[in-house]
């Protein structure tokens, strides 16, 4: 087994910084492109809607039934874009999508306000886009039902044994999907950085002719892993400083953590998608059939991460499947440093999870990348 030697290693470092970014194009790849897509990620990924185009029917004409729809436009989640007697207004509105959704008041409304007796309000909802769908039902629930327990307080009609739920959402108490959703596109914009610089290095030293080159020289394949990753993994940890200043400054995402806790897990993660990267050059042939592979490799680690959808909501198989995707560990991570302020003991089993897929990705990318120099 050779021994690395650190005036090699020293040459060839300066080499492949020099050869990143000798490209003014590259410079901006690496680190002007991270910051672009944080900023248009980070308002394009909202599940939070604002606005939303209702549509009235309003039989009962009464004080109650304005009162109601005044609270519910100013929340600011609902916007009444026209309003009717004729119930068949409302779903050619919904059919040719002047609304999104749409609120029945029906007569009587006010009196059995009233009375007590409790009301009825029909919601009809376009469940074309079903998560709109579903969080507009949600948001209408609560408005509704906090509007009719408002009412029948002051006319002194709650019941003496009712149930009075206050509800304090921990963590992120104005439920901003933002705020949920940032730290997920810092670890997606991190991975697609590190796949990026080394899926694309082995083989575009191939294609230039500069790989045999190498291959006859002194360095060793691990020397030569060395010199293709750590200039790699210096820009991945000035990506993960930028867009996490940005996370914070920008969008405001509290970092109620510690960053030198998130900066292990991040390392960890690098590394495997660096492994990952360097698995892809060695298998591929050209640029653009490592690029093709690269984005068949993260397609689906970002889908099965939890990123877009909860893990707890897909089938059992890839629920165990997501075990071995090391963006869900990093993910549960910065959320939880970001929002939590939990530290390396409370996620323990994350880091563990991430030491063990960097390791073997690192073992499996250096039996590669020896056989492809062999070759």
């Amino acid at each position: 087994m050779s021994v690395i030697s650190p005036v090699r290693v020293r040459q060839l470092l300066k080499k492949e910084l020099r050869q990143m970014f000798r490209d003014p194009r590259m410079k901006r790849i690496v680190f002007i492109a991270p910051v672009i897509q944080l900023v248009a990620f980070g308002y394009a990924v909202n599940t939070d809607i604002k606005n939303t185009k209702t549509f009235v029917i309003d039989h009962d004409r009464s004080a109650a039934s304005r009162e109601l729809l005044e609270v519910v436009e100013a929340t600011g989640y609902f916007r009444i874009v026209g309003s009717s007697g004729r119930p068949a207004d409302l779903v050619h509105a919904l059919d040719y999508g002047k609304a999104e959704v749409g609120i029945e008041i029906p007569a009587g409304f006010s009196r059995d306000m009233a009375t007590g007796r409790g009301a009825q309000v029909q919601v009809i909802l376009d469940g074309t886009n079903s998560n709109t769908a579903t969080v507009a039902q949600g948001y209408l629930t609560y408005i509704v039902q906090g509007y009719a327990q408002n009412r029948a307080a002051a006319a002194g009609l709650l019941p003496g044994g009712g149930i009075d739920a206050r509800v304090r959402a921990w963590y992120n108490p104005d439920l901003e999907s933002r705020v949920y959703n940032v730290p997920g596109v810092i670890g997606m914009l991190i991975l697609l950085m590190s796949l990026l610089l080394t899926s694309l290095s082995v083989v575009r030293e191939r294609e230039m002719g500069t790989l045999d080159q190498l291959t006859v020289s002194p360095l060793s394949a691990a020397e030569l892993m060395l010199g293709k990753t750590v200039p790699a993994t210096l820009v991945a940890l000035i990506d993960l400083i930028l867009v996490t200043t940005l996370a914070i400054l920008w969008f405001h995402v509290p970092m109620r953590g510690s960053f030198f806790d998130l900066l292990p897990a991040a390392l960890l993660y690098i590394l495997c998608g660096l492994a990952f990267g360097l698995l892809i050059s060695s298998v591929s042939r050209t640029q653009q059939e490592a690029f093709m592979t690269m984005f068949l490799v993260l397609l689906p680690a970002i889908i099965l991460s939890g990123f877009f959808y909860p893990i707890s909501s897909m089938p059992e198989v890839f629920q165990w499947i997501t075990v071995l995707n090391p963006v869900r560990h990093f993910l549960e991570i910065v959320r939880a440093i970001f929002l939590k302020g939990a530290g390396i003991s409370d996620l323990w089993v994350q880091y563990a999870a991430l030491t063990v897929m960097a390791g073997g990705a690192t073992w499996l990318a250096i039996v590669r990348f020896r056989r492809s120099m062999a070759m």
